[in-house]
């Protein structure tokens, strides 16, 4: 009764207008947390809290309206109990839980929220999604913005840069770019790379129709040696966000599980998206929803693999594809809808882009020379040949060779771009 009694609260609210100067202060209160579990259950429990100068989000648009990520948090005023900010998200936990390993172990790994400042006492709701995408509290925390135990120190200070400036940042998707692997003698070569991959980024539509909607920043975090980490070749680099390749036993996965590091340095500016650029030749990458992105900086396929991984970060856009080359099980449920925008499994193809789609265009949708621009439902993505289905035969959330970003795609780009920049 507590769940649903939460839910019918979260969604009668979710219309409401919050007005920010009522609740918040123009700063972040940033929530570590740890998450621990194994591949049926988790857990949350508090790390610390730490005050940052900066607020990057929206301060118009609190109650997010998007019903992505595996995860979600709920801020209400503890005084009317008046639902204030939400956010969905997902994290690393979420696709570790999916692996074999989670079979047969439990694992702890640090997490953030951030929220703007609370001008006075909030409780802190953390929900998680159960097996049928129904999102389940799980924890709650109640916070006094007064607390001594607030943490105001700086643990990483370092230089900023602007790559791309376009005004106020709540009213701008803010882009923090993060150098790995690149020593203090590279840091120049860290900030052309941050102008050539802000270009990627603008080449791509629809960033490059909506260029004076973001902000781009690069922070001069530089480490103690180049590269990164390939476990697989017993080869170890010191480096300021410990990103490593084969994520999870994936060869080309290339994520960081250093989560403080990267929120320390990240917190030298305004952001709402975390990109971090690793210094290396070797293909990988890899990016979860409003968690972080991560692109290797000197390869070919540096581009599409830039952009592709923005996708997942940004607008939670799902990998199209079917491969075996996954240390994934089981990732989506074939009885439910995805959460993700961009696949469905024709469960309840009208909450998804059915309104995108032709009348003659028959659902599924054949793999033919006839239906090959059109918009429809091919079966094949999510790691799986069968069951779930994508809105275009290519898109580069499919395959690097793609022109860009298909249609449905687009739409969720560009409605997360509206949601933040109002």
């Amino acid at each position: 009764m507590k769940f649903l009694l939460g839910l019918l609260l979260i969604n009668s609210c979710i219309l409401s207008q919050v007005e920010f100067n009522d609740y918040f202060f123009d700063k972040t209160l940033r929530v570590d947390y740890f998450h621990t579990g194994n591949y049926e259950s988790d857990y949350y429990s508090i790390d610390e809290l730490i005050q940052e100068p900066f607020w990057g989000g929206s301060k118009v648009n609190l109650l997010d309206k998007f019903n992505y990520g595996k995860y979600k948090i709920a801020v209400f005023d503890s005084a009317s109990n008046e639902l204030i900010y939400t956010k969905t998200y997902s994290t690393l936990f979420s696709e570790w839980q999916t692996t074999e390993e989670a079979k047969h172990t439990f694992r702890s790994f640090n997490e953030t929220m951030l929220i703007p400042f609370p001008k006075k006492n909030v409780r802190v709701e953390f929900y998680t999604r159960n097996k049928k995408n129904e999102l389940i509290k799980k924890f709650e925390y109640k916070i006094d913005p007064n607390n001594y135990f607030i943490k105001k120190e700086r643990s990483k200070e370092f230089e900023t840069f602007t790559i791309h400036d376009s005004g106020d940042p709540s009213k701008k998707i803010d882009i923090v770019i993060l150098p790995d692997g690149y020593t203090s003698e590279e840091i120049p070569l860290f900030k052309q790379d941050c102008e050539k991959f802000a270009n990627y980024l603008f080449n791509a539509s629809p960033f490059k129709e909506n260029k004076n909607k973001f902000n781009i920043w690069g922070v001069e975090a530089p480490s103690e040696q180049s590269g990164t980490d390939f476990p697989t070749k017993g080869l170890w680099a010191k480096t300021q966000f410990n990103t490593n390749f084969a994520t999870f036993g994936t060869e080309r996965y290339l994520m960081t599980t250093d989560n403080k590091s990267v929120r320390h340095a990240a917190s030298n500016v305004p952001y709402d998206q975390i990109y971090i650029l690793v210094n290396t030749k070797e293909y990988g990458g890899g990016a979860i929803y409003n968690y972080y992105s991560v692109c290797m900086n000197q390869n070919r396929f540096e581009e599409e693999v830039f952009v592709h991984e923005f996708g997942h970060g940004f607008a939670s856009l799902a990998d199209e594809y079917v491969t075996e080359d996954v240390s994934y099980q089981n990732f989506y449920d074939l009885t439910v809808e995805p959460v993700d925008p961009n696949l469905t499994t024709l469960v309840d193809f009208n909450s998804k882009w059915k309104n995108l789609v032709d009348n003659e265009t028959p659902i599924p949708t054949p793999e033919t020379n006839e239906y090959k621009t059109q918009v429809g439902a091919f079966e094949g993505g999510g790691y799986v040949e069968k069951g779930i289905f994508r809105p275009m035969q290519n898109c580069i959330m499919r395959a690097l060779n793609a022109e860009g970003f298909c249609p449905v795609c687009k739409k969720a780009i560009e409605d997360m771009i509206d949601f933040y920049s109002n």
